[in-house]
């Protein structure tokens, strides 16, 4: 019996795997260990553009922004994306946008319910039927040196409303202020920085300006760690250090939970 003897023989090896730890199997309650395709498929579904419309506009869309959902009809999304002042006489709104059928984009008026201008966030509520919400992390969760990805519209002008996901290791939780060699190198948000300093997540991954808010997560379990933030931050850290390749920057998950506790939502 052949078959048998091969299949107890294989059953064996893969036991004797398992007590080594070269086996690894799938984590529970979530995808397999790194399955990046599946996870970034299911956060797709989340990830929106996140801008204004004007009817009378000879461009009327005009997505700025990635957002992602964090609750029925809410999205969070940075607060540099959203225009502090909209032309009212001229009916303008701000907008989440998605991919509709037949290549068509899907517009949603929406409204701002809060903002933590500190950390440049903002929620939004929309209106249409409600989108699938991610799930949130913690920030005492993350690990330096843990698998990361990013979805979002890295390019709306030039390639419109097409997500890309990107892959990178958290190489760093470090605060939002970075040295100076003098006081003459300190610009006046810098200053600002310094007095109420927190901690953001540095990525060994480009971010480009559409990325701003979109969702950083972790691979695995799909947790949203973070909210890509590149204007914001690079204008406090990177007048000390010339615009790194390659280096993006996230504001850590619990300003999310924050944000979102200030609205009355859990």
């Amino acid at each position: 019996m052949p078959n048998a003897v091969q299949s107890s023989t294989r059953r064996t090896c893969e036991a004797c795997l398992l007590a080594a730890g070269l086996l690894a199997l799938p984590l529970a309650g979530g995808p397999a260990l790194a399955d990046l395709p599946a996870t970034a498929a299911q956060m797709k579904r989340s990830v929106v553009a996140v801008g204004t419309y004007m009817a009378v506009r000879q461009t009327q869309k005009q997505p700025r922004g990635t957002g992602f959902v964090v609750a029925p009809n809410h999205v969070v999304t940075n607060a540099h994306v959203v225009p502090r002042k909209l032309d009212e006489g001229r009916r303008e709104t701000v907008a989440v946008y998605r991919p509709g059928a037949d290549n068509r984009t899907e517009m949603r008026p929406a409204k701002l319910v809060a903002a933590d201008r500190e950390h440049d966030l903002a929620l939004l509520r929309f209106e249409g039927g409600s989108l699938p919400a991610v799930t949130l992390g913690r920030t005492a969760d993350i690990r330096e040196g843990q698998w990361a990805a990013f979805t979002g519209y890295p390019l709306l002008g030039a390639l419109g409303l097409y997500s890309a996901t990107h892959r990178a290791v958290v190489a760093a939780l470090a605060p939002i202020a970075a040295p100076v060699g003098s006081g003459r190198e300190l610009t006046p948000e810098m200053i600002k920085r310094l007095s109420a300093p927190f901690k953001i997540l540095q990525l060994d991954a480009t971010a480009y300006p559409g990325n701003s808010g979109s969702p950083v997560y972790d691979v695995d379990s799909g947790r949203v760690i973070g909210v890509i933030n590149s204007v914001y931050v690079k204008r406090t850290r990177e007048s000390a250090i010339k615009d790194p390749s390659g280096i993006s920057y996230a504001i850590p998950v619990d300003h999310v939970r924050a944000l979102m506790s200030k609205a009355g939502l859990r």
